[in-house]
């Protein structure tokens, strides 16, 4: 017959193994969710920050093809207006 205390002890004894290695694999189980997480995480901000980044570039090129026109518009009017002035005073000059 065995003695009850010894076996008690290696029941504790089988408890704690067990346990043991059933908290090392949740544990382990949770940090590689934790890592993908993290990973998940961080190609989502990758990807959100190249997005406004390339969001930023087009709309910075839209504005500057959108001055330039504007300039251009302004010069060939300032031209179209000292044209005018130019043939007023040769017209007033000649006569």
């Amino acid at each position: 017959m065995v003695n009850p205390l010894l076996h008690a002890f290696f029941i504790g004894r089988a408890t704690a193994e067990v346990l043991t290695d059933r908290f090392e694999d949740a544990l382990t189980d949770f940090l590689s969710a934790l890592g993908k997480f993290d990973a998940e995480q961080r190609e989502k901000l990758r990807e959100f920050t190249a997005e406004v980044m390339a969001k930023a570039s087009q709309e910075e090129k839209t504005v500057t093809v959108i001055d330039l026109q504007e300039t251009l518009d302004n010069l060939r009017a300032e031209i179209a207006r000292l044209k005018g002035e130019l043939q007023l005073y040769r017209s007033q000059n000649v006569n």
